[in-house]
């Protein structure tokens, strides 16, 4: 069976639910983005390989929802009658329940078809962070990026990084890492994105007063040294955050989750929004 989509007819048809639920969506399509496939289950906490900079090995998945009273139980349990007949829908989750961390509009969807959903929807700005320490806040920027539905998430320097704080959002976000600055301006240049980075540096401009290009990628540094110097020299505009305490600089994964949402205050199409 062919399933209908949501986003064309002004009614959630996710056979789980009410219809008007949710409102309509709008399609979209970010193009030049592979499908970035990460392993289902996180690495076991502390875990480490002989390898320097592994892939995440796999193992029990502490940030996945189990047990928690969010999300619906076994489809008999929640609804009268039988599953519908849905190309979407699992028939592990149907039988068993679906606690997962999505909305609900995708309960009992497969990740699959979850992830294919966002595609037709994602929207043309990227973001990339560096990773040349370690960064312990990449995995709240997918979680984010995966909120706003951003193209991908581009990861600098070390492969690895810490997916606890990502909340399982890596399944349904395409995540992309490239080895050096000079890899991602590649990409950037080849995709017509334009480079701004986001850093309280002299000769920044306030991110406040800036109209962000439609197409764009959003550069962020580590925490601590902010972006280096390289990336700026590339970047086609250098934007700050309005401070107004002591501190020198605000966690990067919230100047990520600020810079993010003015673009989705300028660009984005509300009405199509959970």
């Amino acid at each position: 069976m062919t399933p209908v989509r949501p986003h064309y007819d002004h009614r959630v048809t996710n056979p789980a639910l009410p219809a008007d639920t949710f409102p309509a969506r709008l399609p979209s399509q970010t193009p030049g983005v592979a499908a970035a496939r990460t392993p289902d289950a996180e690495p076991v906490a502390g875990q480490e390989s002989a390898d320097p900079d592994p892939e995440p090995e796999p193992g029990p998945g502490p940030t996945e929802w189990g047990e928690n009273p969010n999300g619906a139980g076994p489809w008999t349990t929640e609804h009268d009658g039988p599953p519908p007949e849905d190309d979407r829908l699992d028939p592990v989750l149907l039988a068993e329940g679906d606690r997962r961390n999505v909305v609900d509009a995708y309960r009992y969807w497969t990740r699959e078809a979850i992830v294919a959903d966002i595609d037709r929807r994602r929207h043309p700005f990227h973001v990339a962070i560096e990773n040349f320490g370690h960064d312990a806040n990449i995995g709240t920027v997918v979680r984010t990026a995966n909120a706003f539905a951003a193209g991908a998430v581009h990861i600098v320097g070390r492969r690895r990084w810490n997916r606890r704080g990502a909340m399982v959002t890596d399944r349904y976000q395409h995540i992309t890492h490239h080895p050096d600055i000079e890899a991602l301006l590649e990409f950037a240049r080849s995709e017509d994105l334009s480079v701004v980075a986001v850093d309280n540096v002299p000769g920044s401009v306030p991110l406040e007063t800036v109209r962000l290009p439609r197409r764009c990628l959003l550069l962020f540094g580590q925490e601590g040294p902010g972006v280096t110097e390289s990336a700026r020299d590339a970047a086609v505009l250098t934007v700050s955050i309005a401070q107004f305490g002591s501190t020198r600089s605000i966690n990067a994964g919230v100047a990520a989750g600020i810079a993010m949402h003015t673009w989705i205050r300028q660009h984005a199409d509300l009405t199509t929004a959970w």
